[in-house]
């Protein structure tokens, strides 16, 4: 590709890219709060909301046995195989991270493009405080781009002796001075879109979870508005091993950056009260004792996915990870991606069938090509994204839409998710499907491709430019006939009419959203293809 370098296009290239990262609103927002808060503090720690009583004298002492405990009679398998389990429910996903963080014994570890500060980011935060109060090292890396949490209240939590939070290329949210920020946002392409997009936790290096979910409210079912549907993979025993050498070495990295070093003046001293952030997980309007009750019941349930064949020991699991920093700036785009030279090498083995969900779904001309070959040389292949009523980021919809009848010209077959998809009762948290006046709208988010019935890919890995040069990637490729046919299912069942719309080139959904969001959509056509 080749690069105008004349300083106002260079300019030019950078503020359309910043339309792919956040909404209009969203850089409003951004700038109105450098200029409030240039050092990346706030005056109060008010992201917890105040308790009118304590809450946790009323809640029973629960007894929990540690994780070693129950990995004890599963020891003979974990040493040669690897035990997985995929978590399609944002319950089960949300429990089993629960739970795990109340077992741990020695250490998590836990790395997210997205950690929120709503009520699921603060119930999660305050397990993990829990766990670092009875002597678990807890360490945190999360991306600067999304941030929430503000400066102060990060510093609180790493003041703890037990924890450690690093911030991966704070650039935007975290330290640095008003100029300095505006600057990259302006002027650094690199330095700007370089983002962690992995999603790891880690439990006494014994059993990881990783997949699609962030940690916020929408992505496990919790929200009254909008919700994703999304797939995660529990793993535990052999492949664990890659998948702790993996956020070592993000951990380790120069672009991972302890927060302590980005903020100039911390008023917190070691080990502070964390009572208000622990009465506000006990309050059950805020974390109900039913979903507490079901939490306590992990243990037993993984015992019965593993008698029913659910939970299966596997010789052939491969944890698949970008290398931080992964572009490495000697082209414009391109360079250093592992998870897309992997995605490629396994799909160009398929001979029957390739299976994908996205949530965006924006192709290149070679993308295309590719896609053609394997379709005439008789694959077929199916893909399942979101629809623009669906969708939560019209940017790359909009590179979607521009080559959604080219992509439709190589043979592959487009399914679009509809926002009142029947099937996000199956997938929504019952104790909030039960509670809500209203279904929330629901979007995909799982990324997953599986491959001749044979061989499945749960990860973060977007079918998009975006994926393929600039954000760190990971996921999990299972070679399990058993488990690439319960995956399918799932997504096949997801493109059924009641569910998705199937695209053609007399047909496609687009009508269906209001007039201003078809023109939102449509606008977005300056931001190019190639950084969506």
């Amino acid at each position: 590709m080749n690069i105008d370098k004349s300083p106002f296009n260079d300019m030019l290239k950078n503020i359309t890219t910043v339309f792919n990262i956040f909404t209009l609103m969203k850089i409003i927002s951004l700038i109105c709060t450098l200029l409030l808060v240039s050092t990346g503090c706030s005056a109060t720690s008010d992201s917890v909301p105040l308790s009118d009583k304590n809450y946790c004298i009323a809640l029973p002492k629960e007894k929990i046995k540690s994780l070693s405990h129950y990995i004890k009679p599963y020891e003979p398998q974990l040493k040669n195989k690897t035990g997985v389990y995929v978590l399609e429910q944002g319950a089960e996903a949300m429990m089993s991270r629960a739970w795990l963080t109340d077992a741990a014994e020695r250490t998590i570890d836990i790395q997210y493009f997205i950690f929120s500060v709503d009520n699921v980011g603060l119930i999660a935060t305050d397990h993990l405080v829990r766990a670092a109060e009875r002597g678990v090292k807890v360490r945190v890396l999360v991306d600067d781009i999304m941030l929430e949490a503000k400066g102060d209240e990060l510093l609180m939590l790493a003041a703890h002796d037990n924890i450690d939070i690093k911030i991966y290329n704070p650039n935007v949210n975290i330290g640095k001075n008003i100029i300095n920020k505006l600057g990259t946002v302006l002027t650094d392409f690199h330095g700007l879109n370089q983002r962690m997009h992995n999603k790891v936790f880690l439990a006494d290096d014994q059993i990881a979870i990783t997949g699609g979910r962030n940690i916020a409210d929408e992505y496990f079912g919790f929200d009254h508005e909008y919700n994703f549907r999304d797939r995660d993979v529990f793993l535990a025993g052999k492949v664990v091993t890659d998948v702790k050498a993996s956020f070592d070495e993000y951990w380790k990295h120069e672009l991972s950056v302890n927060v302590e070093s980005l903020i100039a003046k911390n008023p917190y001293p070691r080990n502070p009260d964390f009572s208000r952030l622990h009465s506000y997980s006990c309050n059950p309007e805020n974390f109900h004792p039913e979903i507490r009750s079901e939490i306590q019941k992990v243990p037993q349930t993984f015992k019965n996915l593993s008698a029913s064949g659910d939970f299966l020991f596997l010789e052939q699991v491969e944890y698949i990870s970008d290398k931080p920093g992964k572009n490495n700036r000697k082209t414009f785009l391109g360079g250093g991606s592992i998870t897309r030279t992997k995605l490629i090498e396994l799909a160009e083995k398929a001979q029957k069938s390739i299976l994908i969900q996205t949530p965006y779904l924006v192709t290149t001309k070679a993308d295309r090509k590719f896609l053609k070959q394997l379709v005439d040389r008789g694959v077929e292949i199916k893909i399942l994204t979101n629809s623009l009523a669906s969708n939560d980021n019209l940017e790359a919809f909009s590179g979607y839409q521009r080559d959604r009848s080219r992509l439709l010209k190589t043979g592959v077959e487009i399914y679009e998710f509809k926002p009142d998809a029947k099937v996000r009762r199956r997938v929504m948290t019952e104790h909030m499907y039960k509670r809500l006046p209203t279904t929330p709208t629901f979007g995909l988010h799982a990324k997953t491709m599986i491959i001749d019935s044979n061989i499945s890919i749960i990860g973060t890995y977007n079918f998009d430019p975006r994926s393929a040069n600039l954000n760190t990637e990971s996921f999990t490729v299972i070679h399990s006939p058993d488990i690439a046919e319960r995956v399918k299912s799932s997504i096949l069942l997801e493109m059924e009419p009641d569910n998705a719309w199937l695209i053609s080139e007399d047909f496609n959904p687009d009508h269906y959203v209001s007039i201003f969001k078809q023109i939102g959509v449509k606008a977005r056509r300056m931001v190019p293809k190639s950084i969506l």
